[in-house]
This record gives C-alpha cells, structure tokens and sequence, in this order.
C-alpha cells in the first residue's frame, strides 16, 4: 500500500498557538507512519512551502485553534490548492467561529440558547439596561475567539465595564449572556453526509476554577471529566440530537464538538467547535475512545472523511 503524504498544519498566530503546538505534537506521535509520510507546517512561517508542496499532498489535518486557523482561512487556501482537509470547511468554519451568527442560526433551528446581547468596541456601555435584561451573574466574551480566552463571569454590576473591556482585546465585539447554572455536557459528532453522535461528557471543574476556562481546559487535573456522562437514555439522546442538529445548522462537516448546559432537563446550547483539542486526552478523542476507536483510528478516520468530501465537492476537471 502506498503511504499518503499528510500536511499536518499546528501552530499558527492565534492567541491559542501554545495549544495548537500541543496538539499538533500529539497528532504527529499518533499518526501511523506505515500509512502516511507526515510533513509538517505552521502557518507563521511555513505557509509558501506549503503552497510550493501542494501537488504531492493527498490531505492535511488542520490543528489550529482561533482566527487564522479556525475561521475558514486556512480552509480557503487549501481549497485553492485543492488539497483535501478534515473538518469544515469555509462557510462551517467561519460561521461556527463567530458565537453571534452561531447563536443567531441555533435559534433559527429552534435550539435553546442563554439570552444574550452584543457590544461593539466603540459603543457606550448601559451596564444597568443590560443587566436588567440579563441578570446577574452574565457572560462576556469575545464573538470570535475559543478556549474562554478572553470571557469573564460578572457578578457585581461594578465589574461589568472591564469584562467588556477585556473581551474586546480579542476582536472588535463582545457578547454578554445570562449565566445559566447547570451541568456542563459536551457532544462530539462524527460523519460526512451521515453523521453519527459520540458518547456524551460532563465537565466538572475543579473547586479553583470559577467555570471551565483555559487553566481548566488544559492544566492536568485541573477538572473532571466523565465519559459517557451519567445521564439517563432520554437526556442523552436529547443531547446528541442538540449537537446534530447544532453541526447542521452551523454548515458543518466532518466532525464537530458542541457544548451545552443541562438546568432542568433543558439544554441550553453553547458554542460549536469545529477543530476540537486534539491531544489524545481531549474531550473529543476522548470520546471516540468511549465509541470504540483509538485516537490513531480517529486521525484515519477524519483523513478518509476528508478525503471523501473534496471528491464529492470538487468542480475541477
């Protein structure tokens, strides 16, 4: 059998490269070297030999986290390049990395989200409208960043103007949403046209952690995550019809990941990632161990769905 060439792409210039650079790394070690030649890329400093590499590339694997990554760019050059990638692509990426316009379809699709407003960087703050529309405690975050990087938990109306401030060092809108109290569940979804639901995880963080923010996410022992979730057959059948019909409406291909909380009985959607962690200990791998497949047979997988999709979508001769 002849060894595919794999771009494997990590790093990057996002507020979330350490991450990438993790990530990439564990994805390098998992992948079979009997099947694939891996050539490696980031997009800081690689991407002209990459274009220059092209033609003799069978399909990349796209680890990059935020804008410039996350967000359809990337994708967008390896469309021009016609080289076949995991994941979203253009419209998936872009839509799913923007939380407005993700919220705004999850509604449209008649999914559950938290009530939510939007700042933009320039406009004033009526900090006693918005809370009174929301409540305490809120939300705020950046509209197109991941990992919690830059979102805050107001609970003092006093602390609302240096959340928004914060948030807006990460692009040019914030949103605030009222904070719904719950348990924490996340989705992993599989799958090209037919799409198939991961078991489902609770998130538990740790007592020094407020919510599951960057430390939590990636800190060793910083939280508890339990996969499957202890949740009845009903609730988690309802989650995963969330997270596949999240992936829908969002445009999305391939595989995704959609967070949720759970308060009495309801699900209230989150946010849709469409480029999960991908160490072999992150919440997505670590579903797709639960269903059965290691985290090199998940990376073989991602490959031939990948791979499958650009034929199906191709308009070249």
């Amino acid at each position: 059998m002849q060894k595919k060439n794999i771009a494997l792409i990590f790093g990057g210039i996002s507020s979330e490269r350490e991450v990438s650079l993790n990530s990439g790394k564990q994805v390098y070690e998992a992948l079979d070297k009997e099947k694939y030649t891996v050539l490696t890329y980031d997009p800081r400093s690689d991407i002209p030999r990459l274009v220059a590499d092209a033609e003799r590339i069978d399909c990349a694997l796209i680890i990059l986290h935020g804008p410039y990554g996350e967000d359809g760019t990337v994708q967008g050059l390896l469309d021009l390049l016609d080289i076949p990638y995991q994941g979203a692509g253009v419209l998936g990426s872009a839509v799913a990395m923007n939380k407005l316009l993700s919220k705004q379809l999850y509604e449209i699709a008649g999914l559950t989200v938290a009530p939510y407003a939007v700042v933009r960087r320039g406009e004033s703050v009526d900090g006693d409208t918005l809370i009174d529309r929301l409540g305490l405690p809120l939300v705020v975050k950046p509209v197109e960043t991941g990992s919690s990087v830059g979102m805050t938990i107001v609970r003092r109306a006093a602390d609302l103007p240096e959340a928004v401030d914060k948030a807006l060092e990460f692009g040019s809108t914030a949103m605030l949403e009222a904070y719904i109290e719950g348990r924490e569940i996340t989705c992993g979804v599989l799958g090209n046209e037919a799409v198939e639901a991961l078991p489902l995880i609770e998130i538990i963080p740790g007592k020094d952690h407020e919510f599951f923010d960057y430390a939590a996410k990636y800190e060793a022992g910083a939280s508890q995550e339990i996969c499957p979730a202890h949740l009845d057959e009903k609730l988690t059948r309802k989650a995963q019809s969330c997270a596949i019909t999240a992936h829908k409406a969002l445009h999305c291909q391939g595989y995704s990941r959609t967070d949720m909380i759970l308060r009495d009985g309801e699900y209230h959607v989150l946010e849709t990632n469409t480029i999960p962690g991908m160490t072999a200990t992150s919440l997505f791998p670590q579903s797709a161990s639960a269903a059965g497949m290691t985290f090199g047979q998940l990376l073989d997988r991602l490959i031939e769905l990948g791979i499958r999709a650009r034929r199906r979508k191709t308009t070249r001769g």
